[in-house]
């Protein structure tokens, strides 16, 4: 178990990292803001269950397969950018698409997004790396189980992730009222999503630093 002044350290790192516009923040906020709250938190839990999967794979020692096998590292980044190109088409596409408010049951919805949260972050290699960049200097063998020590890590980042996300889920939201009222607009919501999507794609594709 990592000590007490070890974990305000990681919370301020974490603060730092989470509070800073990336990749899964855009997608958060997009959701959010295209299909509501519930969407945006599905997301977000999505992208924190992916966090305790890199967390696992590198307390188990497999994150250092993509430092020592770059076939390994390419090969998931090509499946996390296809995925996202995916994504990417099926917004260009479902013209028919229905946004629903927050008060309606939408269960498939929520669970899509789950899912895309989920395998976004997960087939995303850079997101291991960064876990192997950063966990390791606030590990202590003396301390107990290393791998403990990570899972607790990983649990203090998306504690800290939903309360910086829970404010761009909330603020995301409230521009909903706007796009359901006016068709043009839900038109234009659906194809930023779109344009989001593929610019993640393309980021993760052809960003081969590692």
């Amino acid at each position: 178990m990592p000590e007490i002044v070890t974990i305000g350290l990681f919370v301020l790192a974490s603060l730092a990292l989470t509070a800073t516009p990336g990749p899964d923040m855009l997608l958060i906020a997009t959701r959010s803001a295209t299909q509501g709250r519930r969407a945006g938190l599905a997301t977000y839990l999505g992208i924190a269950t992916g966090a305790y999967c890199h967390a696992l794979a590198l307390a188990l020692g497999l994150s250092q397969l993509f430092m020592a096998v770059p076939v390994a590292y390419d090969t998931v980044r090509y499946l996390g950018a296809l995925y996202l190109a995916y994504l990417a088409w099926q917004a260009f596409t479902s013209s028919h698409q229905r946004l629903v408010g927050d008060g309606e049951t939408n269960s498939y919805s929520s669970l899509s997004m789950y899912r895309q949260g989920l395998l976004t972050n997960v087939l995303n290699p850079k997101v291991a790396l960064f876990f192997l960049a950063l966990f390791p200097q606030f590990l202590d063998p003396q301390q107990g189980s290393v791998g403990i020590q990570v899972m607790v890590l990983a649990t203090v980042l998306n504690v800290v992730g939903l309360l910086v996300n829970g404010v761009v889920i909330v603020i995301a939201a409230r521009a909903r009222s706007l796009i359901i009222s006016n068709g043009h607009v839900q038109s234009c919501a659906r194809y930023f999503t779109g344009v989001v999507f593929a610019g993640l794609a393309t980021r993760l594709a052809f960003d081969e630093q590692r």
